[in-house]
């Protein structure tokens, strides 16, 4: 009780100070994120605030600690500031429902980023396009195995994250979109329980024993990538030799890319993402309704629509190699643009 109260002095604090500062007073716009132990997270709270500070607005980020129950008490306590609007990162995407509810209900737009809240109806949801990751590095993927081979075949070990996860599974089915045109592509798929990176280390060292023709693996995140190196290196092979892919983006990614051992990494365009946000938030602001259609951001074409919960953009993702690793665009430079 004592630290929901501290919460509660120091977001009155942040307002006063808001209401002082450069003439944008009161334009307040507070971010849940869900936790700041990761890179992608804590670049997501660079992001947002520089962006949306560019814009006029005056950004209070609050840490979920990972925690649903914390992040329930912070809408609520949101409520205290009356912002201009309130973005979130969801703990949970079912127990934060009943607070972004109050805080609609309030007249507080509410925008939904990067997971997916589909049991009550938000102001604008912006999300990466999780089917067409997966669809761009199977592309990806063709291409590399008919550069080897001369035609679209080969053997791939697909490591998934964790199978209760619909961000893995979305990235699962538009890679199978990809490759079921290709039936001399065969795929071995096994899952890392929890995201954990010592299990995908232990696929791909199983894996390697048993199947000494894998010509390429594909993980579904960087951080995956990382023990698989170390399996590779173990088993006596060179960069290359065994090629491959990852998607998210991640630093350690464009890393491995740069030392030869990935060839591809399929990015979470977390920086499109976050000026997909910046594209409608005056438009949430002063009431007005989004039209659904097509819009570029940064360079990714990107579909506004209107689902059952409201109206969401949905960007792709890129593929970084190593001719372009180093562009800025890429969040896992850690350079917002």
């Amino acid at each position: 009780m004592r630290h929901r109260s501290y919460l509660i002095i120091l977001l009155l604090l942040w307002g006063m100070a808001g209401c002082t500062s450069g003439g944008n007073g009161g334009n307040t716009i507070i971010y849940l994120a869900p936790t700041l132990l990761d890179e992608f997270q804590t670049e997501s709270v660079s992001a947002i605030e520089s962006v949306l500070t560019g814009k006029g607005y005056t950004v209070r980020t609050l840490d979920g600690q990972n925690r649903s129950d914390i992040q329930l008490n912070q809408l609520d306590d949101a409520l205290l500031l009356g912002p201009k609007a309130v973005i979130i990162n969801a703990v949970d995407f079912d127990a934060v429902v009943p607070g972004i509810e109050k805080v609609r209900a309030a007249g507080i737009p509410v925008i939904v980023y990067d997971r997916l809240i589909t049991s009550t109806v938000v102001d604008l949801t912006v999300v990466a396009g999780t089917v067409e990751i997966g669809e761009i590095a199977g592309a990806e993927i063709v291409q590399l195995l008919t550069a080897r081979h001369g035609t679209p075949r080969g053997k791939v070990l697909q490591i998934l994250g964790d199978p209760g996860d619909t961000y893995t599974l979305d990235i699962q089915n538009g890679f199978n979109n990809v490759v079921a045109a290709h039936p001399e592509i065969e795929v071995l798929t096994n899952a890392a329980l929890q995201w954990e990176a010592a299990n995908a280390g232990d696929i791909a060292e199983d894996q390697l024993l048993v199947h000494r023709d894998i010509d390429l693996i594909f993980v579904h995140a960087a951080h995956l990538a990382v023990p698989v190196v170390a399996a590779l290196e173990a088993s006596g092979k060179q960069p290359g030799e065994v090629m491959l892919v990852s998607s998210n983006g991640a630093p350690v990614g464009l890393d491995l890319i740069r030392q030869g051992w990935e060839q591809v990494e399929v990015e979470q365009p977390l920086y499109a993402q976050v000026y997909g946000i910046a594209e409608f938030i005056d438009q949430l602001i002063a009431g007005e309704a989004l039209s659904p259609g097509t819009h570029t951001i940064l360079g990714l074409e990107s579909t506004l629509i209107d689902e059952h919960w409201g109206p969401t953009l949905k960007i792709p993702g890129a593929a970084i190699r190593a001719d372009n690793v180093d562009d800025p665009r890429f969040w896992g430079n850690l350079t917002p643009p």
